[in-house]
């Protein structure tokens, strides 16, 4: 545990638990494990698809690249906005830069509210580039989700209609898997049985609650 978790506001009262891994290794579907067992998921691709609605930064996208990037309907065509980031990381980080400060607002919030849930076990950060973007200094623990090759790019495919080329050109924006693997106190295999990935689930929360219940400060402390 670091000093700096969201935890630590809280006198400790329950981890923050990040999840990193590779594209496609079903992060969300770890995380979506671990809410069936009692946690809470921040899903932060979902408060960045609120954040990137709001009309003042719909205008400010609209200023930025025109009216190529909104649908019929007027709001954000997410998939038009991928093809301008992911081939130029100046303007990643001018979408992340808008954004990353509105979710991080969300986020907050939802783990104050989390936290004084009393049959809530953990909260879980659903984020793409947790470690990318040194997230994990909001978190208790960091689990790694791991899955082969073939598998992630099966389910890419599958679900985003990607290749292998497009696959490998998102990865370049990321840290590697053994760096991640490194930088995670945890490891999930999670190679498509949903019910041999729920058992390490259990277990993984059990060795975290565990340690986190060593660890942390109790309010007396504080005083």
């Amino acid at each position: 545990m670091t000093d700096r978790s969201p935890a630590a506001e809280f006198h400790a009262i329950k981890p923050v638990i990040g999840l990193t891994g590779g594209i496609g290794a079903g992060k969300s579907a770890v995380a979506q494990a671990f809410g069936q067992i009692g946690c809470a998921i921040i899903d932060s691709d979902r408060l960045a698809h609120e954040a990137i609605d709001e009309p003042i930064n719909i205008a400010q996208l609209r200023n930025w690249w025109g009216d190529a990037i909104l649908t019929t309907d007027g709001r954000v065509n997410r998939a038009a906005v991928g093809r301008i980031v992911f081939t130029d990381h100046a303007q990643l980080q001018r979408l992340n830069g808008l954004l990353h400060p509105v979710v991080l607002e969300k986020r907050k919030i939802l783990v104050r509210k989390y936290q004084l849930q009393s049959q809530i076990q953990a909260i879980i950060m659903d984020t793409p580039l947790l470690l990318e973007n040194g997230l994990q200094t909001e978190c208790d623990a960091v689990v790694f989700v791991n899955a082969s090759d073939s598998v992630r790019f099966s389910r890419v495919q599958a679900a985003r209609g990607w290749n292998a080329e497009q696959l490998r050109a998102r990865e370049k924006n990321q840290l590697s898997l053994d760096i991640k693997r490194k930088m995670a106190q945890y490891v999930i295999e999670n190679d498509g049985d949903p019910s041999a990935t729920l058992i390490q689930v259990r277990q993984t929360l059990d060795q975290i609650l565990s340690r986190f219940k060593r660890l942390r400060i109790s309010p007396e402390t504080l005083h």
